[in-house]
């Protein structure tokens, strides 16, 4: 055989495509399981059902006044579960975010009244104890390799003593003393506790901070390169540090993240309420986590969004004061919080199977 018979390239017809043709990488799956595979879809139809339900059994529900109530008691948990899910995200948890809560507010009030300062300088000085009880939590994580479960288990009851303890020590009760004749209280109160007119209703301020809050995490986590460093750390950290993520950065500065909010949601107690009980808090950590799970977090981390623990935290609070509204007994919030917890995690494991399957 000659050097060009060799060389003569084969000439045929390409071969015809069709589904046969195709694998499971590049078929497209129907559009609706495409929607469903998104963390904040479930999340969003379940908090419709609950709406809708709630809007059928207690009437009193429709009115404005009450929405009102239902969105402020959302906001409440909604400001604590957006840092608590990126957390979550990037794979870790805070067990002591409920009682940091209340360690920033008891340190703004009893410096500024046991001082005589102006109230501004105990929000300061709380936001830098807050920011630094975060710090302490990703740096031991970071640095020991511990399961942040046990490092934070650990700082919620050393904060829980603490507490109750100096407050005690200081001011001879287990609460602090009135604020609201100090000077600044009114100009922090504007920011952390006030209320606005709205078609008559009246719709507290965290209303207002709370989708700010939740449309800053969503553009952090799908438009910049620390949002990727979240998804990479909690989806295997030793290949994000292969890749160049700075892994130690990213958890320390996401536990500080939980530390910012504890310290916004512990200025709006103190300015709502002048005082603050050093014994509460306790329990809001988990309230915290579940509305990141039902948002479509998932506990290995990796997975989620920031808009999926806004209808969490809406679920939380149309479901508290739902019952409220029905006239039924409260006790049974804790038998709906146990059902809508069982409930996501089993929609979002299905969610991770349909996502991931070829």
């Amino acid at each position: 055989m000659s050097m060009a018979q060799q060389a003569d390239p084969a000439v045929g017809k390409p071969p015809a495509s069709g589904p046969s043709e195709r694998d499971g990488r590049t078929a497209r799956r129907p559009l609706v399981l495409r929607l469903l595979a998104r963390p904040e879809v479930g999340v969003f139809l379940g908090a419709l059902a609950v709406l809708i339900f709630f809007l059928i059994a207690a009437p009193s529900v429709r009115q404005g006044s009450s929405m009102a109530t239902v969105l402020y008691q959302s906001s409440t948990i909604g400001i604590m579960a957006l840092p608590v899910a990126l957390l979550m995200i990037g794979g870790e948890f805070d067990l002591s975010a409920g009682v940091a809560v209340i360690s920033s507010a008891l340190t703004a009030s009893m410096l500024s009244y046991q001082l005589t300062l102006n109230v501004w300088t105990g929000v300061i000085v709380a936001l830098v104890v807050s920011l630094a009880i975060g710090f302490l939590n990703g740096w031991m994580v970071v640095r020991t390799g511990l399961p942040s479960f046990l490092i934070t288990l650990g700082t919620f009851l050393i904060l829980q003593g603490v507490n109750l303890a100096v407050t005690k020590w200081v001011t001879g009760n287990v609460a602090t003393d009135d604020i609201s004749d100090m000077d600044g209280f009114d100009q922090a109160k504007k920011i952390f506790a006030s209320s606005f007119d709205v078609g008559g209703v009246q719709v507290k301020i965290t209303v207002v901070w709370w989708l700010v809050f939740a449309a800053l995490a969503t553009w952090v986590l799908l438009r910049t390169k620390y949002g990727n460093w979240i998804f990479a750390v909690g989806g295997d950290k030793e290949s994000a540090r292969a890749v160049g993520v700075p892994v130690r950065f990213t958890k320390i500065s996401l536990f500080m993240l939980v530390g910012f909010g504890a310290w916004f949601i512990g200025m709006h107690n103190l300015f709502s309420f002048n005082t603050v009980q050093s014994g509460e808090g306790v329990g809001q950590e988990l309230i915290y986590i579940a509305a990141a799970v039902i948002g479509g977090c998932l506990l290995t981390g990796g997975y989620g969004s920031a808009i999926g623990p806004v209808f969490g935290a809406f679920m939380f609070g149309m479901v508290n004061q739902g019952i409220v509204y029905a006239g039924w007994n409260p006790d049974w919030f804790k038998a709906f919080l146990g059902v809508m917890l069982l409930g996501a995690v089993l929609i979002n494991l299905w969610v991770q199977r349909t996502a991931t399957r070829r």
